[in-house]
Formats: C-alpha cells, structure tokens, sequence
C-alpha cells in the first residue's frame, strides 16, 4: 500500500518502521506519533531517510518537544506535536473489540466501528482509566495542548495533530485555528472544545512533565 501511495504522488506517514521496506531511501515521507522518537539522536535518523516531517510521541514534555524542535531545525525536519484527541497509548496483537464479542481477529467484521471514539475502561472502582479501540489502548480523557499552544510556537514547533473524532469536529478545529491565530483567548478555546471530548475531560498532564491525566484547567 505504502509503495502504490507513492507512486500516486500522495504523501505517506510512517507508524510502523517495516513499511520503510516498501519505500525506496530518500523517498519524502512522515514520521507519526506511534514511531519511538524521544531523543536528538533518534531524530536524525529519520531526517537521514527522507523525513520530512516527525510527529513526537504524546508522553514528551514541552522541555523535551524544545529541544527537538531545535534539533528538528538544524535538520531541516518540521516538528509536529499532539494537539487534540485520546492519545494512542499502546498496540496490542489481539483486539479487544473482537474478544470482547466473541470474534476472532481476523473475523472481527469491523465491531469495533460501533465504538468510534473508542469504548471506556473502567477500574474495579469505576473510575474511567482508558479506552480502547479494536487493538489499540487509548488515554481516556481527551488531550489538548491548548493550554500550551503559545509555548510550542516559541519552541519552534510546525503544525498540532488533531485525531479526528465524533461529533463537531470542525468545529474543534476551528477554534484552535482561531486561539492559533490570536482570535480567541485560552478560555474560549477550552470552553469550545470540551463539550465535545468524548470522555467529557481534558487533560495535558504529559505536556506540563507531570501525571498524564492532569489538566492545567483544574477539574
């Protein structure tokens, strides 16, 4: 698929380095959030294969995504970071949506589309913890760097990756381009955007350095 992509023209993001196999080097591609880039070292490795653009993995702090976006720099590497969605946690090699139905894997009929944003995990007290989505573990509460969208511009950071989600989606990004564009303060944004989480919460604990569910917007 990664090779027809290319033939058309279309740009290719990269969340799985085996599809590098199907990319001839120096082929002009992206590198997603899912791909382990946590350091300056890492990130010249796939600047040297032809990427051009690298979306940090969501668990770095703003002190971290700087001096990436620095290094990004002297690479000629645009450096994208999370903005908005439930953060992709982890890949399993079972599905949980198909389990949870009684499905095999590779028989799953597409259940886990009954669950677009995903389906709740609680704790045996609960409590929301995760959500889950066919084989992959998601954060439940919605991050946002909305808080931060002025300290990743000063730390040279290109565009925020919004993961597409029910509801207004449009809607979400518009009022980020507008707090982007200084037509709307932080409050407005928030008061915008959190309607419309699927969990009903925000958070921006990994931005900030601490717990990944904290928001700096209080409760």
């Amino acid at each position: 698929m990664a090779a027809q992509l290319i033939d058309l023209g279309l740009p290719v993001e990269v969340n799985d380095l085996t599809a590098l196999a199907h990319i001839p080097e120096g082929t002009p591609l992206w590198v997603g959030p899912l791909v382990n880039v946590y350091n300056e070292g890492t990130l010249g490795w796939p600047a040297g294969r032809g990427a051009t653009r690298v979306c940090l993995p969501p668990e770095l702090p703003l002190a971290s995504i700087a001096t990436m976006a620095a290094q990004g720099a002297r690479l000629g590497l645009a450096i994208e970071v999370w903005g908005h969605g439930r953060l992709p946690l982890a890949i399993a090699g079972r599905c949980y949506h198909a389990r949870l139905h009684g499905r095999s894997k590779d028989k799953c009929r597409l259940i886990c589309g009954e669950d677009p944003d995903g389906r709740e995990v609680d704790t045996l007290d609960g409590q929301p913890f995760l959500a889950v989505n066919g084989v992959q573990t998601l954060s439940s509460a919605c991050a946002s760097a909305a808080h931060q969208i002025g300290a990743l511009r000063e730390a040279g950071v290109s565009a925020l990756r919004m993961s597409p989600q029910t509801g207004d989606f449009a809607g979400v990004c518009a009022a980020y381009r507008d707090r982007i564009a200084g037509q709307c303060d932080t409050a407005a944004l928030v008061a915008a955007i959190l309607p419309q989480a699927p969990s009903g919460r925000l958070s921006d604990g990994f931005l900030t350095g601490g717990s990944g569910i904290a928001w700096s917007g209080g409760a």
